[in-house]
């Protein structure tokens, strides 16, 4: 076979079907809302509406998060009818590899692996400097050592380690008990979520919000700060807390019923999270002056303290952290059936592809977290941060564009799923855009990380992947 037609050949759907189906369908609706919100609702909503407001966009905040919810909405219709038509593991890889081709299945793939790695060791070292603020309050410290970089001469965030370690230990042992954790979790998060916002009302002023879009302000650092320049800013900066569903999406294949299970998971998490942020960014600014949280790791905490709130700061606070565990998991389970499915495949080494008696990949759990822990050991690598929306949102362009592709395969060779894009063939364009206008209005540093990643990826899949793909006889 000639190397272009190797390129561009579509994986069978059949052939996913058969692969995947050794693994277990124990996931309902539940589990798949308990992910999806544990994993979109992480460390960032204690964070990121202080960051965003102080940095771009004021009280006007509240429209950059309504602004990304929409854009994740649309994506997200499109991610609800692509799992529900094909529930196969590896999500977006996957579906590009049947509608499109192996190569532009792996470059999809490929930029949705470095949002799993990175974003695992970014969510446990929030975890671990939002547990160090926390030990703090108390007067405790810890020794900065360990909780320094290798390369800057400590012995790595040793938090973030254990976490991520625990995490991928109860993973091991099968995704029912992992789930009910993870509801537990949830649960609690949300518990923390709403009595923020409960006494945070208590402190409300609603003259904090004015101007509710401040005037462009060149001047203000790092920026573009006021107008509408600031509210789409704050929309880029924004979009990485919504990207959680593609981790629902990742593990469709161990769903339950999954024509009604993945759109009711993946549409009801992302609605419950942008309702969450909302009422927390609100909260937040109507508190105090959006200034006032500029450089302020933990806006949440100190504006419950501020107001004479420092129990509730600490009770908030204490769940945040043990609640960030729960993005751990959603990270931990999305990024490991990723990994087996670039080993099912053979465009990574088989050996990734392997299932466990149990039919569990922790060959590929143990990959991801190793990944991620020698990220978090070695490098200061919050700047990589962005790789994450960039090849998330790439992933997301071609996902929406998918439905153009699916749609006359639907109950021909693919299945006829009960839920539908609406609006075809209007909307999936207009998502896609949407989804290129936000990618467009990421920093430099992260197109040219985006663009270096992706340069490797075509390494590794010409040296490697190309030679060693397994293609089922037609």
């Amino acid at each position: 076979m000639k190397i272009w037609e190797q390129m561009w050949q579509k994986e069978s759907a059949a052939n996913y079907e058969d692969k995947d189906a050794r693994l277990q369908r124990v996931l309902g609706v539940k589990d798949f809302l308990a992910l999806g919100v544990g994993t979109i609702v992480s460390a960032s909503i204690f964070t990121l509406p202080g960051v965003i407001a102080a940095s771009h966009a004021g009280p006007g905040v509240v429209i950059s998060f309504i602004l990304a919810a929409l854009v994740a909405g649309l994506i997200a219709f499109a991610y609800a009818e692509m799992a529900s038509a094909m529930p196969f593991a590896g999500s977006a890889y996957s579906w590009i590899n049947v509608l499109f081709g192996e190569f532009l299945g792996w470059l999809v793939g490929w930029a949705l692996l470095a949002e799993y790695f990175i974003a695992l060791a970014f969510v446990g070292a929030g975890l671990s400097a939002n547990l160090r603020g926390l030990l703090a309050e108390f007067g405790l410290q810890v020794p900065k050592a360990f909780v320094t970089p290798i390369v800057d001469g400590g012995f790595g965030d040793l938090i973030s380690i254990v976490s991520i370690l625990m995490v991928t230990i109860l993973l091991s042992r099968g995704v029912k008990n992992a789930t009910r954790v993870e509801l537990f979790l949830v649960i609690a998060k949300v518990f923390a979520i709403l009595l923020f916002i409960v006494v945070g009302l208590t402190a409300f002023h609603a003259s904090n919000l004015h101007p509710f879009i401040p005037q462009y302000d060149p001047s203000i650092k790092p920026g573009p700060y006021g107008g509408w320049q600031g509210i789409w800013a704050g929309v880029s900066g924004i979009f990485l807390s919504y990207i959680g569903f593609d981790a629902i999406a990742a593990n469709s294949a161990e769903a339950k019923n999954p024509g009604k299970t993945m759109p009711r998971g993946i549409l009801g998490s992302l609605l419950i999270a942008v309702v969450l942020f909302s009422a927390v960014s609100l909260v937040l600014v109507g508190m105090f002056k959006a200034s006032a949280y500029a450089g302020n790791a933990e806006p949440v905490a100190w504006a419950l303290r501020q107001a004479g709130h420092p129990v509730v700061a600490a009770i908030v606070a204490m769940i945040a952290v043990v609640g960030m565990l729960s993005a751990l998991i959603g990270m931990s389970m999305a990024g490991s059936r990723l990994v087996y499915s670039f080993g099912r495949d053979g465009l990574l080494p088989k050996s990734l592809g392997h299932l466990n008696q149990a039919q569990l990949p922790n060959v590929g759990l143990w990959t991801v977290a190793i990944v991620a822990i020698v990220i978090t050991a070695f490098f200061e690598f919050s700047q990589l941060a962005q790789l994450i929306s960039a090849g998330t949102l790439f992933a997301f362009i071609f996902v929406a564009l998918g439905i153009y592709r699916l749609r006359p395969r639907e109950g021909h060779d693919l299945t006829d799923p009960a839920f539908k894009m609406p609006l075809y063939p209007i909307l999936p364009m207009v998502a896609a855009l949407f989804a290129l206008f936000v990618l467009l209005g990421l920093g430099i540093d992260a197109k040219l990380m985006m663009l270096g990643w992706f340069v490797l990826g075509l390494i590794v899949y010409f040296a490697y992947g190309m030679k060693h793909k397994i293609r089922e006889s037609r």
